[in-house]
């Protein structure tokens, strides 16, 4: 995981057009397969073109998420998650250390703020899922919003669903292998903010927008402002920026992925430094990323095709609901996660340590 490949410096992230996959000819099929296996391959990020969500529905999610960041301090506060191992409603900046997901310590808090929504219990009345993995949302008194982040929530989950089918046209694998994993999938959308309050000024030392990690489920679909801060980590310890193209949606593979294919595909280490302009006063930076994390249950080991003849799976088996909880008992309750050595150590080297 982790291990995302330039070339003489430069780290591509390629853009792919995904518009022929429903009604092109099995040669498209076949060519968008082939991109989505190489980016997966070398830098475990792509930019996907010809998604099919329209502006309006992007338009109006980034004026909902404006108007719930814009509420004063006390409102937002009171939206908070009853516990940090509930992953719900609102995070305060300075409250969250990502790199502890990897077990890695942080000098400082993170700079960013947050409100959280996912799946929840009831939209499956017929499975009694645990409340505690698929707690209820907590919503603002906020005209207008619950309606926009929920319409968002359907059009990256439906693109997050179809590029699971790209996925296993890339592995070899049936066209519907992932439904069973994600039929319940512990689906969560995070609205970030980066904007340090007026009387603030100065950055902490050491201090970031949101501190190096990999994320944690099975593919991730990043809305973002055209705002430079975020950097993936090459093989040689190297920070790069990306931005998204234009009309394009970030995306990214996750930790469960990762495990799935054995590392053949990557989860890589990423970080949002804090948005910056030229007189290096932090500017306000959105982002919002849907996670299609799996089912709590749906146990994940590695793929037959992905393990090489005579060697063992470089991981062990493990469930969706257990990584997880590890992941966010480090980034949120600020436990350091003990099992995420590989990640850990190219993170070190990075950091310098």
């Amino acid at each position: 995981m982790g291990r995302a490949t330039a070339v003489n410096g430069v780290l591509d992230v390629p853009v792919i057009d995904i518009s022929a996959w429903a009604d092109g000819t099995a040669a498209d099929r076949a060519g968008i397969a082939g991109e989505i296996d190489r980016a997966a391959r070398t830098v475990g990020f792509m930019q996907i073109k010809g998604h099919g969500i329209a502006d309006a529905a992007a338009h109006a999610f980034a004026a909902a998420l404006d108007g719930f960041f814009a509420l004063p301090m006390d409102e937002k506060k009171a939206l908070r998650a009853p516990s940090p191992d509930v992953n719900r409603g609102y995070t305060p900046p300075r409250t969250e250390r990502l790199s502890l997901s990897l077990g890695v310590p942080a000098a400082a808090e993170d700079l960013f703020e947050a409100f959280n929504v996912g799946a929840e219990a009831a939209a499956y009345p017929d499975l009694a899922l645990p409340a505690a993995h698929y707690p209820a949302n907590i919503w603002p008194a906020l005209p207008g919003f619950r309606e926009a982040v929920e319409e968002w929530c359907a059009q990256a989950g439906g693109l997050a669903r179809r590029l699971t089918g790209i996925f296993a046209h890339a592995l070899g694998l049936p066209a519907d292998h992932f439904a069973p994993f994600t039929d319940h999938s512990l689906d969560v959308l995070r609205m970030n903010h980066y904007l340090l309050p007026e009387r603030e000024v100065v950055l902490d030392r050491d201090q970031m927008g949101m501190g190096a990690h990999t994320d944690y489920g099975i593919v991730t679909v990043l809305w973002a402002d055209r705002v430079p801060g975020l950097q993936i980590l090459d093989t040689d310890g190297r920070w790069h920026d990306v931005l998204p193209e234009p009309g394009c949606l970030l995306v990214n593979l996750g930790d469960l992925l990762a495990r799935w294919t054995n590392d053949r595909w990557l989860s890589t280490l990423h970080r949002v430094l804090p948005p910056t302009d030229a007189t290096g006063r932090v500017v306000r930076r959105r982002s919002a990323a849907f996670f299609h994390d799996g089912n709590w249950d749906a146990e994940i080991s590695a793929l037959p095709g992905c393990v090489p003849a005579g060697t063992e799976p470089l991981y062990p088996p493990t469930t969706v609901g257990r990584h997880l909880a590890e992941k966010l008992g480090g980034s949120r309750a600020g436990k350091p996660n003990a099992n995420s050595p590989r990640e850990a150590a190219r993170l070190r080297v990075a950091k310098g340590d």
